[in-house]
């Protein structure tokens, strides 16, 4: 059992904690669990958990069955996500929750042209964080054992070149004092996962630990390795799992891939997988990473060489930067599937904006922006209520501490980004089964000075969600947003008696049942909804067709120019930066074209002949002129400088009205 102090505790209030638990028959230890001090009590007594929650001093109490007790999901519900950087040199890196955290470099650093040309290649496909040995614990004494503190030096200058925060093996508790202000998370070896001095002396640190699976060790006892760490008072702890030692010879190791769904179940330390040492194979790395991200994975950490036959250490296993970009693309392509989405720059994850921008302009406009002004908040806004699949797209974006705001209705959020209250939207425009979402569309030529400045593909799982007390035999109502409705309409095909009644979102619906108590009342929604109200899945994936993905557009104001350049200007929209600084790949356009033979031929070939790809073309009536209609366009940027702008400025005039809505990195 676990007992969290408050902040402010008296020392006579923690006390007498401690004689009340002692005197019903438990062991109490002190424990500092990062910022929180707290009482772990073990043993065969029995107390009040109600009553032990109310004494003075008490923050709460957490009950656990296992005996790994910081570690456990039992202590804390929610999965942790860990913070690795974040200071002047690199912008924090969080690994877990919703992003895929790739963190790849050499086995070991060995000068530094090698370090810097490798986090250079890393970075621009996509690593977050730069690995490196600067210590190397060998099998053999005659080994390359690492450059030392030389080794890390350079590792450091090469990730502050780059931008990235660094992870590096530690050996020894001595050694952990003198690297602690040069790397950003040190790494525990599977050699060492059970080193308890080791364990204790870097958890006294306070830096976040990746802590990797001993070659024979079990679940539980990796846990308590874990533990270790935090008891001795660090709170970031990652998991890594990187193979274990089976009869198998043929692969280095065996990946354990159900270790992660069962790791995830018991503990909420994030986990991610090192495919690299798993199979110590460079053609088989690829293929056991794409299975541990699939396998539920947060992560992966890989090796990666320029000229991995030159390398001193690991060399077979380290991939060839082009095949670390392949697999980068691969994963980029997976994580949607899976539910998440690849972080792809260190930039920070939260939405931050110049403060220039958060005050309102006045006169001629201020930091050069229109006169009169109102730049935008720090907050995302969307349309819903917590746990809708909007909410869900936007932690995606922006992860999981984003601020952001709940609106009515998507008008709603448009309204907000224009007048300031929020920095960039979220709004749902097409679903693969459903078809485009109109009233959005729509919304862009009536809110002109907002523009499209990304893009991501959430895949949507329809639940049946109702009351603790409910059953499916007894639902009579079924509430949801008409798109839910469609989506899932061959289930509900199976149900004629039920009456469905429409919402302004699918958490909504959810919301209202927890409102109202209802038991003859179910919801369609994610489950991300059932969990924010407290509520039962009754039926989970009633979808009609399981490929059932919704595009969600980032929109955000148009600025003449701007106050800083911690912003972009893309299409003439400001881009948060949290969107990262990636050249955009896509775009979209609305336009109308004059009522006579090959207008539309004319508009598609000049495209055509630029080599300018649609991926979508629909035409939609005009307000206000029946029987005239304008056509929504998404294409691909290409490559070759020129070429867009050239052809954007030729398709005017062959077109009667022509809006841009912007341009952005596509998501796949």
């Amino acid at each position: 059992m676990i007992v969290v102090l408050s902040r402010g505790i008296t020392p006579h209030d923690k006390e007498l904690v401690r004689i009340y638990l002692k005197d019903r028959g438990f062991a109490v230890r002190d424990q500092q669990f990062g910022e929180d001090e707290v009482f772990g009590a073990s043993g065969k007594g029995v107390v009040d958990l109600r009553e032990l929650g109310l004494l003075p001093g008490v923050e709460r109490v957490a009950a656990t069955s296992k005996p790994y007790e910081l570690a456990s999901r039992e202590t804390r519900a929610e999965d942790s996500i860990v913070t690795v950087g974040g200071d002047s040199s690199c912008p924090p890196v969080k690994i877990g929750g919703s992003r895929i955290t790739v963190i790849a470099g050499p086995c070991a650093v060995e000068s530094r042209e090698q370090i810097r040309e490798t986090a250079a290649l890393v970075r621009e496909s996509g690593a977050v964080i730069l690995r490196g040995g600067a210590y190397k614990p060998r099998t053999s004494p005659y080994a390359f054992q690492g450059l030392g503190m030389k080794g890390l030096e350079l590792m450091k200058e090469a990730g502050e070149a780059e931008g990235m925060p660094i992870v590096t093996e530690v050996v020894s508790p001595e050694l952990a004092v003198d690297m602690k202000d040069l790397t950003d998370m040190f790494q525990i070896g599977a050699r060492n996962m059970q080193n308890f001095e080791l364990l204790k002396k870097v958890g006294s640190l306070g830096k976040p630990v990746l802590l990797k699976r001993g070659p024979s060790a079990t679940i539980e006892e990796w846990l308590l390795s874990a533990e270790y760490l935090l008891a001795a008072g660090t709170r970031d702890v990652v998991l890594c799992e990187r193979g274990i030692r089976t009869f198998e010879t043929y692969t280095r190791n065996t990946l354990d891939i159900s270790a992660i769904p069962v790791v995830k179940t018991l503990s909420h330390l994030p986990v991610i997988v090192d495919p690299s040492h798993a199979v110590g194979i460079r053609a088989k790395v690829a293929p056991a990473a794409l299975a541990a991200i699939a396998a539920g994975a947060g992560g992966l950490t890989v090796e990666v060489h320029p000229r991995p036959d030159e390398a001193l250490s690991d060399g077979p296993q380290s991939l060839y930067p082009e095949q670390f970009e392949k697999l980068m693309r691969d994963i980029e392509a997976l994580a949607p599937v899976v539910g998440k989405e690849l972080l792809r720059t260190p930039r920070p994850l939260h939405l931050t904006v110049p403060a220039a921008m958060l005050a309102p302009a006045s006169g001629a406009g201020e930091a050069g922006g229109p006169a009169g002004a109102k730049f935008p908040r720090e907050q995302v806004a969307y349309n819903g209520e917590s746990g809708a699949f909007a909410e869900q797209a936007l932690t995606r974006i922006f992860g999981e501490d984003a601020p952001r705001m709940q609106v009515q209705s998507f008008k709603g959020v448009f309204d907000s980004v224009l007048d300031g209250s929020a920095c960039a939207g979220i709004v749902p425009v097409e679903n693969s089964l459903a078809g485009s979402i109109h009233e959005n569309y729509d919304l862009f030529l009536r809110y002109p000075d907002i523009a499209i400045v990304g893009e991501v593909k959430l895949r949507i799982v329809h639940c049946l969600i109702g009351d603790e007390r409910a059953a499916m035999d007894s639902i009579a109502i079924v509430r949801s947003h008409p798109q839910g409705f469609a989506q899932c309409r061959e289930f509900l095909g199976k149900h004629p008696a039920w009456q469905l009644e429409a919402c302004n979102d699918t958490a909504g619906a959810v919301a209202s049942i927890a409102r109202e108590g209802a038991v003859k009342v179910a919801a369609i929604a994610g489950a991300a909804a059932a969990k924010a109200y407290g509520l039962r899945i009754l039926k989970e994936g009633i979808e009609t067709n399981p490929l059932n993905y919704t595009r969600f557009l980032v929109i955000s104001r148009k600025i003449d120019s701007g106050p800083s350049p911690d912003s972009r200007r893309i299409g003439g929209a400001w881009v948060p930066p949290s969107l990262g600084s990636e050249r955009p790949s896509k775009a979209s356009m609305v336009f109308s074209v004059a009522d006579k033979p090959g207008s539309l031929f004319a508009c598609l070939k000049i495209m055509a002949d630029q080599g300018i790809n649609l991926s979508k073309l629909e035409s939609r009536p005009i307000q206000g002129k029946p029987w005239e209609y304008q056509f929504y366009v998404d294409v691909s940027i290409p490559e070759k400088e020129g070429i867009f702008a050239a052809a954007m400025e030729e398709l005017k005039q062959h077109t009667e009205d022509f809006y841009f809505l912007g341009a952005y990195r596509g998501s796949l």
